[in-house]
Protein backbone atom coordinates (compact mmCIF):
# COMPACT_ATOMS: atom_id res chain seq x y z
CA UNK A 1 0.00 0.00 0.00
CA UNK A 2 1.21 3.14 -1.10
CA UNK A 3 1.82 5.65 2.34
CA UNK A 4 2.98 9.24 1.19
CA UNK A 5 1.60 11.28 -1.45
CA UNK A 6 4.15 12.71 -3.97
CA UNK A 7 5.36 16.30 -3.17
CA UNK A 8 3.79 19.10 -4.42
CA UNK A 9 5.40 21.45 -7.13
CA UNK A 10 4.35 24.08 -9.44
CA UNK A 11 4.45 22.66 -12.67
CA UNK A 12 4.14 24.41 -16.52
CA UNK A 13 0.40 25.79 -16.84
CA UNK A 14 -1.63 24.77 -19.41
CA UNK A 15 -2.72 26.84 -22.80
CA UNK A 16 -6.16 25.47 -21.26
CA UNK A 17 -7.50 27.65 -18.44
CA UNK A 18 -10.82 25.65 -17.33
CA UNK A 19 -11.63 22.10 -16.89
CA UNK A 20 -15.09 19.94 -16.02
CA UNK A 21 -14.73 17.02 -13.40
CA UNK A 22 -17.54 14.56 -13.11
CA UNK A 23 -18.52 12.69 -10.21
CA UNK A 24 -21.26 11.08 -8.53
CA UNK A 25 -23.53 12.90 -6.33
CA UNK A 26 -22.54 11.37 -2.88
CA UNK A 27 -20.60 12.65 0.11
CA UNK A 28 -18.19 10.43 -0.39
CA UNK A 29 -17.75 10.80 -4.45
CA UNK A 30 -17.36 14.64 -3.84
CA UNK A 31 -14.97 14.20 -1.24
CA UNK A 32 -12.77 12.18 -3.40
CA UNK A 33 -13.18 14.75 -6.31
CA UNK A 34 -12.12 17.55 -4.14
CA UNK A 35 -8.93 16.24 -3.26
CA UNK A 36 -8.48 15.71 -6.91
CA UNK A 37 -8.83 19.07 -7.37
CA UNK A 38 -6.72 20.28 -4.26
CA UNK A 39 -3.69 17.84 -6.16
CA UNK A 40 -4.13 19.69 -9.53
CA UNK A 41 -4.99 23.45 -7.98
CA UNK A 42 -1.64 22.78 -5.87
CA UNK A 43 0.17 22.29 -9.46
CA UNK A 44 -1.81 24.57 -11.68
CA UNK A 45 -2.68 27.57 -9.64
CA UNK A 46 -3.97 29.56 -12.90
CA UNK A 47 -6.32 26.93 -14.16
CA UNK A 48 -10.15 26.48 -12.43
CA UNK A 49 -12.12 23.14 -12.13
CA UNK A 50 -15.65 22.53 -11.81
CA UNK A 51 -17.99 20.10 -10.33
CA UNK A 52 -20.50 18.37 -12.45
CA UNK A 53 -22.00 15.99 -10.60
CA UNK A 54 -24.61 13.28 -11.63
CA UNK A 55 -26.23 10.23 -9.94
CA UNK A 56 -25.82 7.24 -12.26
CA UNK A 57 -27.81 3.79 -12.20
CA UNK A 58 -25.78 2.29 -9.42
CA UNK A 59 -26.94 5.41 -7.32
CA UNK A 60 -30.60 5.26 -8.43
CA UNK A 61 -30.97 1.45 -7.59
CA UNK A 62 -30.97 1.30 -4.34
CA UNK A 63 -32.81 -1.96 -3.64
CA UNK A 64 -31.54 -4.86 -5.75
CA UNK A 65 -28.55 -6.59 -4.72
CA UNK A 66 -25.34 -6.54 -6.86
CA UNK A 67 -25.02 -9.91 -7.79
CA UNK A 68 -28.77 -9.45 -9.26
CA UNK A 69 -27.51 -5.94 -11.69
CA UNK A 70 -26.74 -7.21 -14.89
CA UNK A 71 -24.36 -4.20 -15.77
CA UNK A 72 -20.97 -3.82 -14.92
CA UNK A 73 -21.24 0.14 -15.86
CA UNK A 74 -23.53 0.90 -12.62
CA UNK A 75 -21.71 4.05 -11.49
CA UNK A 76 -19.72 5.01 -14.93
CA UNK A 77 -21.26 4.42 -18.02
CA UNK A 78 -23.31 7.89 -17.81
CA UNK A 79 -20.55 10.53 -16.70
CA UNK A 80 -18.62 8.43 -19.82
CA UNK A 81 -20.87 9.66 -22.37
CA UNK A 82 -20.49 13.26 -20.75
CA UNK A 83 -16.69 12.74 -21.23
CA UNK A 84 -16.62 11.38 -24.58
CA UNK A 85 -18.97 14.22 -25.54
CA UNK A 86 -16.30 16.58 -24.53
CA UNK A 87 -19.23 18.13 -21.56
CA UNK A 88 -16.28 16.62 -19.47
CA UNK A 89 -12.08 16.30 -18.86
CA UNK A 90 -12.01 14.03 -16.05
CA UNK A 91 -14.29 11.58 -14.35
CA UNK A 92 -13.20 10.95 -10.49
CA UNK A 93 -13.92 7.36 -9.58
CA UNK A 94 -13.87 4.71 -6.75
CA UNK A 95 -11.47 2.59 -8.79
CA UNK A 96 -12.91 -0.34 -7.57
CA UNK A 97 -16.69 0.45 -9.09
CA UNK A 98 -14.97 1.05 -12.98
CA UNK A 99 -15.03 -1.67 -15.21
CA UNK A 100 -11.71 -3.09 -16.13
CA UNK A 101 -12.57 -2.66 -20.06
CA UNK A 102 -13.17 1.23 -20.89
CA UNK A 103 -14.22 2.78 -23.52
CA UNK A 104 -12.11 2.78 -26.64
CA UNK A 105 -11.99 6.50 -26.46
CA UNK A 106 -11.45 6.31 -22.73
CA UNK A 107 -8.15 5.62 -20.66
CA UNK A 108 -7.27 5.81 -16.60
CA UNK A 109 -4.81 8.97 -16.77
CA UNK A 110 -3.68 8.28 -13.48
CA UNK A 111 -4.55 7.67 -9.44
CA UNK A 112 -4.00 9.74 -6.51
CA UNK A 113 -2.14 8.24 -3.30
CA UNK A 114 -4.08 5.41 -2.04
CA UNK A 115 -6.06 5.83 0.86
CA UNK A 116 -6.36 2.23 3.18
CA UNK A 117 -7.42 -0.27 0.84
CA UNK A 118 -8.86 -2.46 3.84
CA UNK A 119 -12.42 -3.71 4.35
CA UNK A 120 -13.44 -2.98 7.78
CA UNK A 121 -16.06 -3.96 10.44
CA UNK A 122 -18.70 -1.74 11.77
CA UNK A 123 -20.21 -3.39 15.48
CA UNK A 124 -23.58 -1.92 16.03
CA UNK A 125 -23.65 0.55 18.54
CA UNK A 126 -24.21 -1.08 22.18
CA UNK A 127 -22.72 -4.37 20.98
CA UNK A 128 -19.80 -5.54 22.87
CA UNK A 129 -18.15 -6.84 20.04
CA UNK A 130 -14.53 -6.09 18.96
CA UNK A 131 -13.64 -7.96 16.07
CA UNK A 132 -15.23 -10.42 13.41
CA UNK A 133 -14.11 -13.49 15.38
CA UNK A 134 -16.10 -12.02 18.56
CA UNK A 135 -19.77 -12.43 16.72
CA UNK A 136 -21.82 -15.19 17.66
CA UNK A 137 -23.49 -17.94 15.68
CA UNK A 138 -26.13 -16.50 13.65
CA UNK A 139 -25.12 -12.93 13.47
CA UNK A 140 -26.46 -11.31 10.64
CA UNK A 141 -23.71 -9.34 8.94
CA UNK A 142 -24.82 -6.47 6.23
CA UNK A 143 -22.91 -6.37 2.58
CA UNK A 144 -24.24 -6.82 -1.14
CA UNK A 145 -21.00 -7.69 -2.43
CA UNK A 146 -20.58 -11.11 -3.17
CA UNK A 147 -16.50 -11.08 -2.65
CA UNK A 148 -16.79 -10.47 1.12
CA UNK A 149 -19.78 -13.06 1.01
CA UNK A 150 -17.71 -15.60 -0.54
CA UNK A 151 -14.61 -14.66 1.74
CA UNK A 152 -17.49 -14.83 5.30
CA UNK A 153 -18.84 -18.06 3.84
CA UNK A 154 -15.45 -19.39 3.71
CA UNK A 155 -13.88 -18.26 6.89
CA UNK A 156 -16.96 -17.56 9.27
CA UNK A 157 -19.66 -19.55 8.49
CA UNK A 158 -21.36 -19.32 11.34
CA UNK A 159 -22.77 -16.00 10.24
CA UNK A 160 -25.27 -15.00 8.32
CA UNK A 161 -25.25 -12.51 5.25
CA UNK A 162 -27.98 -10.12 4.58
CA UNK A 163 -27.50 -7.62 1.10
CA UNK A 164 -27.68 -3.55 2.43
CA UNK A 165 -27.33 -1.44 -0.03
CA UNK A 166 -26.59 2.70 0.05
CA UNK A 167 -24.35 5.32 0.41
CA UNK A 168 -22.03 4.85 3.83
CA UNK A 169 -24.52 7.49 5.78
CA UNK A 170 -27.87 5.03 4.70
CA UNK A 171 -25.26 1.90 5.58
CA UNK A 172 -24.80 3.39 8.58
CA UNK A 173 -28.32 4.17 9.45
CA UNK A 174 -29.67 0.88 8.38
CA UNK A 175 -26.81 -0.86 10.97
CA UNK A 176 -27.97 1.73 13.61
CA UNK A 177 -31.87 1.97 13.68
CA UNK A 178 -33.02 -0.11 16.72
CA UNK A 179 -35.45 -2.52 14.75
CA UNK A 180 -33.01 -3.19 12.10
CA UNK A 181 -31.47 -6.68 11.47
CA UNK A 182 -28.12 -5.92 11.18
CA UNK A 183 -25.33 -6.88 14.38
CA UNK A 184 -22.56 -5.28 12.31
CA UNK A 185 -21.96 -4.53 8.77
CA UNK A 186 -18.59 -4.70 6.05
CA UNK A 187 -17.20 -1.12 4.29
CA UNK A 188 -14.37 -0.09 2.87
CA UNK A 189 -11.85 1.88 5.16
CA UNK A 190 -10.99 4.23 2.66
CA UNK A 191 -14.82 5.89 2.42
CA UNK A 192 -15.02 5.85 5.66
CA UNK A 193 -11.68 7.57 6.52
CA UNK A 194 -12.28 10.00 4.11
CA UNK A 195 -15.97 11.79 4.98
CA UNK A 196 -14.21 11.64 8.77
CA UNK A 197 -15.74 8.59 10.01
CA UNK A 198 -13.09 6.24 10.84
CA UNK A 199 -14.51 6.47 14.64
CA UNK A 200 -17.13 3.93 12.74
CA UNK A 201 -14.34 1.42 12.66
CA UNK A 202 -14.24 -1.56 14.95
CA UNK A 203 -11.66 -3.84 13.20
CA UNK A 204 -9.53 -3.49 9.98
CA UNK A 205 -10.08 -6.90 8.03
CA UNK A 206 -6.48 -7.85 6.39
CA UNK A 207 -5.26 -11.43 4.99
CA UNK A 208 -3.31 -11.59 8.96
CA UNK A 209 -6.05 -10.36 11.40
CA UNK A 210 -9.40 -11.76 9.27
CA UNK A 211 -8.55 -13.58 6.41
CA UNK A 212 -10.05 -11.11 4.39
CA UNK A 213 -8.80 -9.53 0.64
CA UNK A 214 -9.54 -6.69 -0.49
CA UNK A 215 -11.42 -5.32 -3.96
CA UNK A 216 -9.05 -4.92 -7.13
CA UNK A 217 -8.39 -0.48 -6.64
CA UNK A 218 -10.03 -0.62 -3.47
CA UNK A 219 -8.87 2.57 -1.67
CA UNK A 220 -7.89 4.39 -5.07
CA UNK A 221 -9.12 7.12 -7.02
CA UNK A 222 -9.30 6.95 -10.35
CA UNK A 223 -8.94 9.66 -13.01
CA UNK A 224 -10.20 8.51 -16.27
CA UNK A 225 -9.74 10.56 -19.94
CA UNK A 226 -10.40 10.82 -23.16
CA UNK A 227 -7.73 9.01 -24.56
CA UNK A 228 -6.47 11.87 -27.18
CA UNK A 229 -6.42 14.61 -24.62
CA UNK A 230 -2.49 14.95 -23.81
CA UNK A 231 -3.03 18.39 -21.65
CA UNK A 232 -4.93 16.56 -19.11
CA UNK A 233 -3.22 13.66 -19.36
CA UNK A 234 0.01 15.65 -18.58
CA UNK A 235 -1.41 17.32 -15.36
CA UNK A 236 -2.92 14.12 -14.14
CA UNK A 237 0.86 12.57 -14.51
CA UNK A 238 1.68 15.58 -12.24
CA UNK A 239 -0.81 15.64 -9.79
CA UNK A 240 -1.00 11.48 -9.48
CA UNK A 241 0.95 8.86 -7.72
CA UNK A 242 3.34 6.70 -9.51
CA UNK A 243 3.51 3.52 -6.77
CA UNK A 244 -0.55 3.48 -6.56
CA UNK A 245 -1.02 3.47 -10.28
CA UNK A 246 1.55 1.04 -10.72
CA UNK A 247 -0.48 -1.28 -7.89
CA UNK A 248 -3.79 -0.65 -9.57
CA UNK A 249 -2.51 -1.43 -12.75
CA UNK A 250 -1.38 -5.11 -11.79
CA UNK A 251 -4.77 -5.54 -9.84
CA UNK A 252 -7.17 -4.40 -12.97
CA UNK A 253 -4.85 -6.93 -15.21
CA UNK A 254 -5.44 -9.88 -12.81
CA UNK A 255 -9.14 -9.07 -13.00
CA UNK A 256 -9.10 -8.47 -17.00
CA UNK A 257 -7.24 -11.81 -17.26
CA UNK A 258 -9.96 -13.71 -15.08
CA UNK A 259 -12.92 -12.18 -17.01
CA UNK A 260 -14.59 -11.92 -13.96
CA UNK A 261 -15.50 -8.45 -14.06
CA UNK A 262 -16.43 -6.17 -11.38
CA UNK A 263 -19.05 -8.37 -9.29
CA UNK A 264 -16.37 -11.77 -9.45
CA UNK A 265 -15.29 -13.00 -5.43
CA UNK A 266 -11.63 -11.78 -6.32
CA UNK A 267 -10.08 -10.44 -3.39
CA UNK A 268 -6.40 -9.05 -3.57
CA UNK A 269 -3.91 -7.48 -1.16
CA UNK A 270 -0.49 -5.49 -2.48
CA UNK A 271 2.20 -4.27 -0.63
CA UNK A 272 5.94 -3.35 -1.58
CA UNK A 273 8.81 -4.96 0.14
CA UNK A 274 12.23 -3.31 0.07
CA UNK A 275 15.17 -5.83 -0.44
CA UNK A 276 18.67 -5.14 1.40
CA UNK A 277 20.23 -4.34 -1.47
CA UNK A 278 17.68 -1.41 -2.06
CA UNK A 279 15.32 -2.60 -4.74
CA UNK A 280 11.76 -3.13 -4.36
CA UNK A 281 9.48 -6.24 -5.08
CA UNK A 282 5.99 -6.15 -5.55
CA UNK A 283 3.70 -8.93 -3.58
CA UNK A 284 0.55 -9.74 -4.32
CA UNK A 285 -1.90 -12.03 -2.46
CA UNK A 286 -4.64 -12.76 -4.17
CA UNK A 287 -8.04 -14.90 -3.57
CA UNK A 288 -11.19 -16.86 -5.57
CA UNK A 289 -13.85 -18.01 -3.62
CA UNK A 290 -16.89 -19.99 -4.56
CA UNK A 291 -20.14 -18.10 -3.49
CA UNK A 292 -20.92 -20.78 -0.70
CA UNK A 293 -17.15 -20.78 0.60
CA UNK A 294 -16.46 -24.34 -0.21
CA UNK A 295 -14.06 -23.91 -2.74
CA UNK A 296 -11.14 -21.23 -3.05
CA UNK A 297 -7.73 -20.99 -4.88
CA UNK A 298 -5.49 -18.56 -3.11
CA UNK A 299 -1.76 -17.53 -4.15
CA UNK A 300 0.87 -15.15 -2.70
CA UNK A 301 3.22 -13.83 -6.02
CA UNK A 302 6.09 -12.35 -5.92
CA UNK A 303 7.59 -10.09 -9.05
CA UNK A 304 9.30 -7.18 -10.07
CA UNK A 305 7.03 -3.65 -10.90
CA UNK A 306 8.28 -0.73 -12.33
CA UNK A 307 6.26 0.54 -15.24
CA UNK A 308 3.07 -0.31 -16.94
CA UNK A 309 3.58 -2.90 -18.61
CA UNK A 310 5.14 -4.99 -16.23
CA UNK A 311 2.11 -4.22 -14.07
CA UNK A 312 0.00 -5.87 -16.78
CA UNK A 313 2.42 -8.64 -17.05
CA UNK A 314 2.42 -9.53 -13.33
CA UNK A 315 -2.07 -9.32 -12.87
CA UNK A 316 -1.22 -11.80 -15.80
CA UNK A 317 0.99 -13.95 -14.27
CA UNK A 318 -1.23 -13.77 -10.81
CA UNK A 319 -3.95 -15.04 -12.96
CA UNK A 320 -2.73 -17.77 -14.50
CA UNK A 321 -1.21 -18.82 -10.90
CA UNK A 322 -4.95 -18.42 -9.67
CA UNK A 323 -6.33 -20.39 -12.53
CA UNK A 324 -4.05 -23.36 -12.24
CA UNK A 325 -4.95 -23.82 -8.20
CA UNK A 326 -8.41 -23.97 -9.59
CA UNK A 327 -10.16 -19.96 -9.95
CA UNK A 328 -11.15 -20.79 -13.51
CA UNK A 329 -13.90 -23.72 -12.90
CA UNK A 330 -14.87 -21.38 -9.75
CA UNK A 331 -15.53 -18.33 -11.95
CA UNK A 332 -17.02 -20.93 -14.44
CA UNK A 333 -19.60 -22.29 -12.25
CA UNK A 334 -20.81 -18.67 -11.05
CA UNK A 335 -21.11 -17.76 -14.36
CA UNK A 336 -23.36 -20.79 -15.51
CA UNK A 337 -25.41 -20.43 -12.28
CA UNK A 338 -25.91 -16.50 -13.25
CA UNK A 339 -27.16 -17.33 -16.99
CA UNK A 340 -29.42 -20.01 -15.41
CA UNK A 341 -31.16 -17.88 -12.69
Amino acid sequence: MASSAPPASTSPSPQRKSFNIGTRKSTLALAQTDLVIEALKTRYADCEFSVKSKDTAGDRDKLTALKDLTSKNLWTEELEQLLIAGHLDVIVHALKDVPTLLPSTCTLGGVLVREDPRDVLVVKPGLPYKSIAELPAGSVIGTSSIRRTAQLALRYPHLKVESVRGNIETRLAKLDAEDGPFQSIILGAAGLLRIGLGDRITQYLDSKSAGFLYAVGQGAIGLEIRSDDETVLEMINQAGHKETFLEVLAERSLLRALEGGCSAPLGVESEWIKNSDATTKFRMRSIVVSIDGKQASQVEVDGTVDSPATAEAFGLEVAKELVAKGAGAILDDIKQNKATS
